[in-house]
């Protein structure tokens, strides 16, 4: 694998802005890790279904997790060639470019304040032109109605010294010292606003949303020049040449650059992603169709490559709510010895709605729920129950994609914190019925970013070299078990269109 020739130049920064937590992570020329930081973000909930992050604190811990990973692979500023950028997608806010001040914390993409605002878009008859220009579902995961929220609570503001963003485009605009007001198409294309089609900002969109244009970033390919650091934050000018969505971040990371290939990010809540190349594909069971990276070649044409994804909205909070609020383990590891310690789930079925449902249901109202419980259920049951929830999820949008897709899933990739239970891990390839692949690097999402800035600058020369090289640490192959999907998904249904 051939690099830069500079000796100046011997890494890449791969920043992860995720739901839970920031990460920075150093990589060296050979791809492997030599430095990194995390620092836990704080949660906020005002009320029931709200979640907030405040941006000044993303920026704070970026600006922390950066340099405690610089002084960790114990290098200089200068050493480092470029920046990848991934972050949670559709979280979104608006600040003042005036004084770089936030205007309200950011809405979270797990917040469901704007529901009735989209339950309205619905009745009006706008789902099918809302999902024709932009692939996705109407719902409040997205961003358009949470920046309707926030533009809404802006009475008397002068909107000409507004600016708004999601994640990457708050970081990116504090990394080059306000400079840059910009985003990739991965990003744009999960804020309801972005033509599918164009990959630009759709005007009709902007105007059913209300959206004025001039507060929107410039929509820039994944792959590319976002401009360099503010000289005085770190004391060298870094270029940042790659900005990717956390799950699209996995995707590249995994090598999916192509249709039949497909993963599964097992986070704060389960993402399966499919690479569909150069088609938009549709699928009838409401799957959404999105970017999954861009890049223009020599001749300066933008080539796009999609993806169809299936979001679950629920699955690592799972684990942290029997951490947190239930005190049922101290650790997540425990999970996988409470599991094994029943032959079964004794009945109890769990149905992880704390946000509503995402794919393939798409219903706002719903909550989650136990269902099946008797005197003999122990903790064990449902510890059992919730991972096996976490699994099913999965089941009914693999079987989405196999419908939709002209090439069946043959292998499912994972990554993500909640890959690390081995129960989790063999129950999934047992109820699907293909193997699961875990790679030996679980920060896929970094990876993939690193990945990507480091082609993108000409500090690595071959994608599939990079590929190649990553090293599997185990296949869960399946075996033939008696499972209860069916019965699981007798239990979603009785939570459905929860009153």
């Amino acid at each position: 694998m051939q690099t830069l020739s500079s000796t100046s130049s011997r890494y890449i920064l791969a920043l992860d802005l995720g739901t839970t937590g920031n990460r920075a992570f150093i990589f060296n020329a050979d791809g492997k890790i030599v430095g990194q930081a995390y620092k836990e973000l704080t949660q906020y909930y005002p009320q029931p279904g709200w979640l907030e992050h405040d941006p000044q604190e993303i920026w704070d811990d970026a600006c922390w997790v950066i340099k405690n990973a610089i002084s960790h692979a114990q290098i200089t500023p200068s050493e480092i060639a470029a920046i990848g950028l991934t972050v949670q997608r559709e979280t979104c806010l608006l600040w003042d470019k005036t004084t770089g001040k936030p205007l309200h914390k950011a809405i979270v993409w797990q917040d469901r304040r704007t529901a009735p605002l989209c339950n309205q878009l619905q009745e009006k008859g706008y789902a099918e032109e809302i999902y024709d220009r932009t692939g996705l579902v109407i719902d409040a995961y997205f961003s358009a109605t949470k920046l309707r929220w926030l533009l809404d609570q802006m009475s008397g503001v002068d909107l000409s010294h507004v600016l708004a963003g999601t994640i990457d485009t708050w970081i990116l605009w504090q990394l080059t010292g306000g400079k840059v007001h910009a985003t990739d198409h991965s990003n744009a294309s999960r804020t309801m606003l972005m033509n599918l089609t164009t990959c630009e900002w759709d005007e009709r969109l902007l105007e059913i949303f209300q959206i004025p244009t001039q507060i929107l970033p410039q929509i820039q390919p994944s792959l590319g020049e976002f401009g360099v650091t503010d000289a005085d934050l770190l004391g060298a000018a870094i270029p940042i040449t790659a900005i990717l969505g956390d799950q699209q971040a996995a995707l590249f990371g995994h090598g999916c650059d192509r249709p039949g290939l497909m993963k599964c990010t097992y986070g704060t809540g389960s993402f399966l992603v499919a690479h569909t190349g150069k088609e938009i594909v549709r699928s009838p069971n409401k799957l959404i169709s999105t970017v999954a990276w861009t890049q223009t070649n020599a001749s300066q044409t933008l080539n796009v490559g999609y993806a169809l994804e299936g979001s679950m909205f629920t699955s690592g909070a799972c684990i942290q709510w029997l951490r947190d609020s239930l005190k049922f383990i101290k650790t997540a590891a425990e999970t996988e010895t409470m599991a094994t310690q029943v032959s079964d789930n004794g009945g109890v079925y769990f149905v992880p709605a704390f946000s509503g449902l995402g794919a393939p249901y798409w219903d706002m109202t719903a909550r989650g729920a136990f269902l099946g419980i008797t005197a003999s259920v122990q903790p064990q049951h449902l510890v059992r129950a919730v991972l096996e929830a976490i699994a099913y999820q999965v089941v009914e949008v693999v079987q989405a994609i196999n419908t939709s897709c002209s090439h069946p899933m043959q292998r499912l990739i994972v990554d993500g914190g909640a890959c690390e239970n081995n129960f989790l891990m063999q129950f999934q390839a047992d109820v699907l019925g293909i193997p699961v692949e875990r790679p030996t690097m679980r920060d896929t999402t970094v990876q993939g970013a690193a990945f990507a800035a480091g082609l993108a600058v000409g500090f690595w020369d071959s994608y599939t070299a990079l590929v190649n090289q990553r090293q599997i640490d185990r296949i869960f192959e399946p075996n033939p078990i008696t499972h209860n999907f069916a019965t699981w998904q007798q239990a979603v249904k009785r939570t459905l269109d929860w009153a």
